[in-house]
């Protein structure tokens, strides 16, 4: 199974690129999702991504699957199926 990851502001410089096209073996969720990315992206990544003492995601991203919100879906468990984008989205600032 194939989905698309795309990646913005800080985390686009990180990863070096828009977004990529990730090969899954079976249907992964979101938590799955990020730890693969992180061992294929590294330090920098996972210290983007994750609180460091809790392991968890940071609070301030928003992650999106097909353009809807995970929070809306099932939260860090939501399934990312076949052919589906995946967004990452940084907080956004304004003035």
């Amino acid at each position: 199974m194939k989905i698309t990851v795309q990646y913005f502001a800080n985390l686009r410089e990180i990863v070096g690129q828009r977004e990529e096209i990730v090969t899954l073996s079976n249907e992964t969720s979101v938590l799955e999702l990020l730890q693969l990315l992180a061992a294929r992206h590294g330090k920098d990544f996972e210290q983007y991504v994750f609180e460091p003492k809790s392991g968890t995601p940071k609070a301030f991203l928003q992650f999106l699957v097909d353009g809807r919100s995970i929070m809306r879906l099932d939260g860090l468990r939501t399934a990312v199926p076949d052919n589906s984008k995946f967004a990452i989205i940084p907080p956004v600032g304004g003035g």
